[in-house]
């Protein structure tokens, strides 16, 4: 994991394809930079070939860096939960497999109570219509993806999948955090 700059924190989520995530976390204010990675396995440095291969334990994850004073932890939250199916077991539509599972890994105590409470709060408002199946995962140790699947989706935008997949989550981020979005 890379130490944020002074004042800023840290957040590591998987919900399927990192792509679809970092297209997301990177439209909000007070997010400084996301990263697509790797968390969550046992295999050192895996590769983007391994962790799709499913053999590391590892999940497909961004790490969020983000200003606190600008966005807090549960907002983050609020916006993953809305931009994937937390209620899909190891999957999330065509991505199959343990490394599209949904998944928390609180870097702090704070991040995995309030983790703990969101999940909670989904599961007794009956926000899905199934159960939140969303793992909270300490200790987990972060590894960065490849650079080529930095910004993905702003350099691939009509790429097939990006027009299936990742722009109909964009547009349901827009529409129900557009108080969130950058200006």
């Amino acid at each position: 994991m890379t130490t944020p700059p002074n004042d800023l924190a840290q957040a590591i989520l998987a919900g399927g394809c990192f792509w679809c995530l970092e297209a997301a976390f990177e439209q909000l204010r007070g997010v400084d930079a996301v990263k697509s990675g790797y968390a969550g396995g046992r295999r050192p440095n895996p590769t983007y070939e391994q962790v799709c291969a499913g053999t590391t334990g590892h999940a497909e994850v961004v790490q969020v860096t983000y200003d606190p004073r600008a966005i807090a932890y549960r907002d983050l939250l609020e916006v993953f939960f809305t931009v994937h199916d937390p209620t899909q077991l190891n999957r999330q539509g065509p991505d199959v497999g343990t490394q599209y599972r949904s998944a928390i890994f609180p870097l702090t105590p704070e991040q995995e109570a309030d983790a703990q409470a969101v999940i909670a709060d989904l599961d007794r408002d009956r926000v899905y219509d199934l159960p939140v199946v969303t793992t909270i995962e300490r200790d987990a140790t972060f590894y960065p993806a490849e650079s080529n699947h930095d910004r993905y989706y702003r350099r691939h935008p009509f790429q097939p999948y990006c027009l299936a997949v990742i722009s109909p989550k964009l547009a349901k981020l827009r529409a129900k955090h557009a108080g969130k979005l950058k200006g």
